[in-house]
């Protein structure tokens, strides 16, 4: 049976889940057809609303995944903790079926990087993407971190979040973050694609730290360019990206996030070719 899927955000050209999604279905040998539309956060009720009963499933990037969250049924812990999902399963009961995937992929693209556990990071931002990355440090032991944004009051999500979880939690402003990075385990970039980092964080910091850089569209990032200036071990976004996308299609393939799906190896193997050929 052929089905539709889609990813979903506001811009949403630069997005490289087709390419993934494309060479997973083909590798599993399913007539599914994945895209992607352009969805402002008032339109997304709408365009689900919208959809027949041949759509399976929706990814969501910025800035919808809040509002994706808002529109479930159902969700699971990584949705209720960071407020946001990035996939919706559209059940064949007529149900929607949130799930927050990031969280799994970062905390994969970390170990990739060689880090195992955490004791203190550095979050740059502060939106959905910065809530998975801090439940994901939390998930591999992370003690306290340090946030730096643009605007603090705008930080007030991730404050609460960090309380709920029993972490210690700083801030400061962005232009700080070169005085705040020496002694981190993990520097984490989520800020959008187009803001600067116009600082040259310290030497000892690029090269004992993992800078997780969540940007996979122009890469690398402003983070990881330093990192690799250096020598210094990234976990790239588009790892990250590859990660979270297997994970997604576990859940529209099967209904299931944490059950590999039969030769899952050579699944991701498919799916990093052609984002390796993107």
């Amino acid at each position: 049976m052929s089905r539709q899927l889609a990813v979903l955000g506001h811009p949403v050209e630069h997005s490289l889940s087709p390419v993934l999604h494309a060479a997973a279905y083909a590798h599993l040998g399913l007539d599914w057809h994945y895209g992607r539309h352009d969805v402002r956060e008032h339109e997304l009720a709408g365009f689900i609303d919208g959809l027949d009963r041949s759509w399976r499933g929706l990814s969501a990037t910025m800035p919808l995944k809040e509002e994706l969250y808002r529109l479930a049924d159902e969700w699971d812990d990584a949705v209720a903790q960071t407020g946001a999902a990035n996939t919706l399963l559209l059940a064949d009961d007529g149900s929607r079926v949130a799930r927050n995937t990031d969280v799994a992929g970062i905390e994969r693209s970390l170990r990739d990087a060689g880090l195992e556990t955490v004791h203190q990071a550095v979050i740059v931002g502060a939106g959905a993407t910065a809530r998975s990355v801090l439940v994901a440090l939390d998930g591999v032991g992370m003690r306290g971190a340090t946030i730096a944004v643009r605007e603090p009051a705008r930080a007030s999500g991730l404050v609460e979040l960090a309380d709920t979880l029993g972490l210690d939690l700083d801030l400061v402003r962005l232009g700080d973050l070169e005085h705040v990075v020496e002694g981190a385990d993990v520097v984490a970039w989520t800020l959008p694609n187009g803001v600067g980092l116009n600082q040259v964080l310290p030497f000892d910091a690029r090269m004992t730290a993992v800078a997780l850089d969540v940007t996979y569209h122009p890469w690398p990032g402003p983070l990881a360019a330093q990192w690799l200036e250096v020598g210094g071990r990234v976990a790239s976004g588009r790892d990250m990206l590859l990660h979270q996308a297997v994970r997604q299609v576990r859940f529209f393939v099967s209904g299931q996030t944490d059950e590999p799906l039969d030769d899952e190896a050579g699944l991701e193997l498919a799916m990093r070719t052609a984002l390796d050929a993107a």
